[in-house]
């Protein structure tokens, strides 16, 4: 705890636009425009159920293949010194899911956090503790999707280089999983129950690893969700 304390000062007084160069003071809030550029106002004006309406309303449009028509260049320049991102995503390194993608967000809407079959570490847990308690975050959504080769993976109990201690994070939820039938990934009922069960247990692992966020979401401040990515229609499904 002292450490991310630490953490956090130094870059509140680095001089860095690392996550907004503007976070100490307070912000009316304001309302938010699909499509347009965060603000610290309009952050501060979204609650962690708007946040949840906005990614939901983004995915339907990514389904529907109408995304908004965004300037990013535009938004590069608006947020090259300052970024005040309404939610925070852990997917999967999976070339088919990338949240930015699959929700329909802009330059500077959502921070992301991946690797391979969306779990949660030191590093990533630090991260998402930045997000929210420093840079105003108001959501963490843990984004499973089907058909994840690292599930699979562990699943079939699979033994290669590092790749083994990170298939090793997975093993809870295959030991949970109840699924008739043989337990590998050629029962894809199996792999569809371990790749839920992995997302609610990040989910918790997330409130049990991080005292910060933890008290951020029974403050009411922010709230921790998972979901899930269909890669066979693009839709997210919410839990």
């Amino acid at each position: 705890m002292k450490l991310i304390a630490i953490v956090f000062a130094a870059l509140g007084s680095s001089g860095l636009a690392l996550a907004g160069d503007d976070h100490g003071g307070p912000a009316i809030p304001r309302p938010y425009t699909t499509g347009a550029t965060l603000t610290k106002a309009v952050q501060a004006g979204i609650s962690p159920d708007k946040a949840i309406d906005i990614l939901k309303a983004g995915n339907a449009r990514f389904v529907a293949d109408k995304p908004l028509k965004r300037k990013l260049k535009a938004q590069v320049h608006t947020t090259a010194l300052g970024q005040f991102p309404y939610a925070s995503v852990v997917g999967c390194i999976d070339s088919r899911a990338a949240p930015e993608v699959v929700f329909d967000q802009g330059v500077g809407d959502i921070f992301t956090a991946r690797v391979a079959g969306n779990t949660v570490n030191e590093d990533i847990l630090g991260s998402l503790e930045y997000a929210a308690k420093v840079a105003g975050s108001r959501l963490v959504v843990v984004l499973g999707h089907t058909s994840c080769g690292a599930i699979k993976g562990a699943c079939d109990d699979v033994k290669m280089g590092n790749l083994t201690t990170l298939l090793e994070k997975f093993k809870p939820a295959v030991a949970a999983a109840s699924t008739p039938g043989e337990h590998n990934s050629h029962n894809h009922a199996f792999v569809d129950d371990v790749t839920e069960l992995n997302v609610r247990q990040v989910v918790q692992k997330i409130r049990d690893q991080s005292p910060i966020l933890k008290a951020m979401e029974d403050e009411g401040k922010i709230r921790i969700v998972g979901a899930l990515y269909n890669t066979s229609n693009g839709k997210v499904n919410w839990y």
